[in-house]
């Protein structure tokens, strides 16, 4: 076995892999010699969402990774992140819930994504892990992908 570092850019690419892997709407491929991520969506709307949530392009020092997400044909111009998350993850069975907690109950508005509670491994060249796995969960993995707007969490199901 030979170890080595993993590039952030391929980390963020397996990170992204990872969280729709389980999605059958959508395919992740990755063009390692361009450094362009596509995500092909067989679902319009999830697409649209997609498309708001990911940034176009993430610097990683003097690589710039593009992500494209390539998208069925219809339009939508829903853009509250709720209805983003709502529709971006719709049959993804990694996601158990999205519940929104109405300000009356704190002083602040939520939304709480609710992901499964598993732990999700991929290769990263982890060279404090023997396989080199990256051993993580799809919470930490969405905000390290999708970033947090502001009153949106990311936590595990505790079922």
């Amino acid at each position: 076995m030979a170890l080595g570092l993993q590039a952030p850019w391929v980390t963020f690419v397996n990170e992204l892999e990872a969280l729709f892997d389980k999605d059958p709407e959508i395919t992740v491929d990755y063009d390692a010699d361009d450094e362009i991520v596509s995500i092909l969506v067989d679902n319009a709307d999830k697409a649209d969402a997609l498309t708001e949530l990911l940034p176009a392009e993430i610097p990683f020092g003097n690589i710039v990774l593009t992500i494209e997400v390539i998208p069925a044909n219809k339009e939508t111009n829903d853009n509250e992140w709720v209805q983003l998350f709502k529709r971006a993850f719709a049959g993804n069975p990694i996601v158990k819930d999205i519940v929104t907690v109405d300000p009356d109950m704190f002083s602040f508005g939520a939304t709480y994504i609710l992901f499964a509670k598993e732990v999700v491994q991929f290769f990263n060249d982890d060279l404090s892990d023997y396989n080199g796995l990256c051993s993580t969960l799809y919470e930490d993995i969405a905000d390290d992908v999708l970033g947090a707007p502001l009153g949106v969490y990311y936590c595990t199901n505790k079922e």
